[in-house]
């Protein structure tokens, strides 16, 4: 029977149809990361915005746009995709690897399966035009599993989980190890440069900012201070409350900027 998923699983994975539509998720991944720097970059030099610097607002901005409707259901179906892909490397993918490496790479597959599927929902939703999560009620859930018994030992293993998925990030930059999981030979060594320097500074800034927005809620959980239970809304807020602000939030918007047209450029290069 475990041979049967696994054979299944595989087929799955290596669909040609599914892997075009998760190459699709992943352009509208690296869309969302460039609308977000867009909304922070107008937040640091007071541009007036209506949406949030986050995967909602981003998500609301494109449905916004002409026919954003349309492309806000294609980038629901690439979601879709980019996570039945991760869920079947998680259960047959990274066989070039061995023992503990290959554990741990199926591991981070089953997180990226289960992030993605969330962001199909949540971009489900904002299409339908349903009720979604703003920063009052991210509040609320996470005061809300406080409340729980142990529920600050809950939350305070889930910003060790961002701190350390921020921390991987910076390594990936600086180490480049991402090029591991692309295909560029057919690229100009141009290109190919402009690709790895965009994603070196993604994947540092945001690896930053996810240890920030975990250290802001870690230390709403050791606090019992509610008011700091929050997002990436929050953490862009309190770094321009910093002096010097404006440019750190300007760094941070490009550094996601670079990361969205990193995701932009690889989604065609990405080995599948």
């Amino acid at each position: 029977m475990s041979s049967r998923t696994g054979a299944s699983a595989r087929d799955v994975g290596d669909s040609a149809v599914l892997q075009f539509l998760a190459r699709v998720g992943l352009l509208a991944w690296g869309i969302v990361h460039v609308i977000i720097g867009i909304l922070a970059f107008q937040i640091a030099w007071g541009a007036s915005t209506q949406e949030s610097p986050d995967l909602i607002g981003a998500l609301r901005s494109l449905r916004d746009q002409p026919l954003g409707g349309v492309l806000l259901w294609i980038a629901v179906v690439g979601f879709a995709a980019l996570a039945l892909w991760q869920a079947s490397e998680a259960v047959v993918g990274h066989r070039d690897r061995e023992g503990f490496e290959r554990l741990r790479m199926r591991v981070a597959s089953s997180g990226k399966a289960v992030l993605h599927a969330a962001i199909g929902f949540t971009a489900i939703s904002i299409s339908l035009g349903l009720g979604t999560s703003d920063e009052q009620s991210k509040e609320d859930a996470i005061s809300g599993v406080m409340a729980w018994p142990g529920g600050t030992v809950i939350v305070v293993v889930a910003v060790l989980i961002t701190i350390g998925i921020g921390v991987a990030g910076v390594t990936r930059g600086i180490t480049m190890s991402f090029r591991e999981q692309l295909d560029t030979s057919s690229m100009s060594k141009g290109a190919r440069t402009g690709l790895e320097r965009l994603g070196q500074v993604g994947f540092v800034v945001k690896g930053v900012v996810l240890c920030l927005v975990g250290g802001m809620v870690g230390y709403a959980a050791l606090t019992f201070d509610q008011e700091q239970a929050s997002g990436l809304n929050d953490a862009v807020y309190a770094i321009l409350a910093q002096p010097f602000g404006r440019f750190l939030l300007t760094a941070m918007a490009l550094g996601f900027a670079a990361f969205g047209l990193f995701s932009i450029g690889s989604s065609r290069y990405r080995q599948m």
